[in-house]
C-alpha cells in the first residue's frame, strides 16, 4: 500500500503504478486551533503487510503530516513501514552552526526514526545524513534522469556545477546524455545569503551549457552562475537540478538571467518537474 503526503501526490501515483501497488485515499485536515491531521482511513481493510508512505518534508507541516501518516499504518496493522523521503527537509542542516545550535537532519531524523522501518531518500545534500536515522536508511540516486528532458541536439555541451562539490552531478547527467565536458564555477560564501562565483577556465563561447545542481532554493547562486555564461558568450543555457524548491522568485531570477529551459524532477513537485524518480525508487522497494 502506498501512502501519500499531501505534498507528494504525483510521485506517489507514479511509485503505485510502477510497483503495481494500491494507492490509499488520504484525507489531510487542519482544525482551527491550526493543528494538522493526515490520515488514510481507508488502508483499515487493506490486506498488505508493508505500508510505503512517500511524502517530500517540503515544511514543518510536511514533517508533521509525515509522522501522523507513519502511526496511522502502523494503527491499521502494517507489519512494516517504509518512509521514502523523495526532499528531505533541513538534510542541508547537517551540523550546528555555532554553539548551542542544533544538528537539525539529526533531529528530524531521530522523529522520523520512530514510526518507521526503513528509509529511502533521493540525492541528500551531503549522503551522510542517512547516518543521522536509527533504521536503515539508504540515499537514491536520481541525477542521471535529469539528462532526459534535455534537447537531443546540444552543441558541444558543457555540464557544468556551480561548485566543486556538485561536480558528480554534473557528471552524472553528462554520462546519461552521452556527450559533453564537465566542469564547475568556484564557489565562495561570504554569508547565509551572499555567494562569489568565479568563472571556470572552460571556453563555453558558442556552446550549449547545462548547469546542473541537486538542488535549487532560491535560484541566487544559479542565477549568477548563467549571467556569468551569457557573459562568456555561451550559447544556450539549461539549468537541471534533482530537487527544484524554487522558492519566492526564483523562476523570475533565472528567466532574467536568460535560462533557456529549467527542469527538475518531482521529488519536489512544481511545474519544472519534468521527469519522475518513481523508476529509481520502485528498484530500491
Amino acid at each position: 500500500m502506498i501512502i501519500s503526503g499531501s505534498a507528494s501526490q504525483t510521485l506517489a501515483a507514479e511509485l503505485a503504478a510502477a510497483l503495481d501497488e494500491p494507492l490509499a485515499s488520504v484525507e489531510y485536515e487542519r482544525f482551527p486551533d491550526g493543528e494538522l491531521l493526515a490520515g488514510a482511513p481507508g488502508v483499515a481493510e487493506a490486506d498488505d503487510d508493508r505500508a510505503v508512505v512517500v511524502a517530500s518534508t517540503v515544511s514543518s507541516d510536511a514533517h508533521v503530516e509525515l509522522l501522523q501518516l507513519q502511526d496511522a499504518a502502523r494503527e491499521w496493522g502494517a507489519s512494516e513501514v517504509v518512509t521514502v523521503l523523495p526532499y528531505m527537509g533541513y538534510a542541508r542542516q547537517d551540523e550546528a552552526f555555532e554553539a548551542g545550535h542544533p544538528v537539525s537532519a539529526r533531529a528530524v531524523a531521530r522523529a522520523i526514526s520512530s514510526g518507521t522501518d526503513r528509509v529511502l531518500t533521493v540525492e541528500p545534500h551531503e549522503e551522510s545524513v542517512c547516518d543521522f536515522f536509527e533504521v536503515p536508511a539508504e540515499s537514491v540516486e536520481a541525477a542521471g534522469l535529469l539528462a532526459d528532458p534535455l534537447p537531443a541536439d546540444l552543441q558541444e555541451p558543457v555540464f557544468l556545477s556551480p561548485d566543486e562539490g556538485a561536480l558528480d552531478i554534473a557528471a552524472t547527467v553528462r554520462e546519461s546524455y552521452g556527450t559533453g565536458e564537465t566542469d564547475y564555477f568556484e564557489k565562495v560564501r561570504h554569508s547565509g545569503t551572499e555567494v562569489e562565483l568565479t568563472p571556470s577556465d572552460t571556453d563555453v563561447a558558442g556552446r550549449d551549457v547545462v548547469v546542473t545542481d541537486d538542488i535549487i532554493a532560491t535560484g541566487s547562486t544559479m542565477s549568477g552562475a548563467v549571467e556569468i555564461l551569457r557573459e562568456k558568450g555561451a550559447d544556450r543555457v539549461f539549468v537541471t537540478c534533482v530537487h527544484p524548491m524554487l522558492a519566492a522568485d526564483a523562476y523570475t531570477k533565472l528567466s532574467k538571467a536568460g535560462v533557456e529551459g529549467i527542469y527538475g524532477t518531482d521529488t519536489i513537485e512544481r511545474p519544472v518537474s519534468e521527469v519522475s524518480v518513481a523508476p529509481v525508487l520502485a528498484e530500491e522497494l
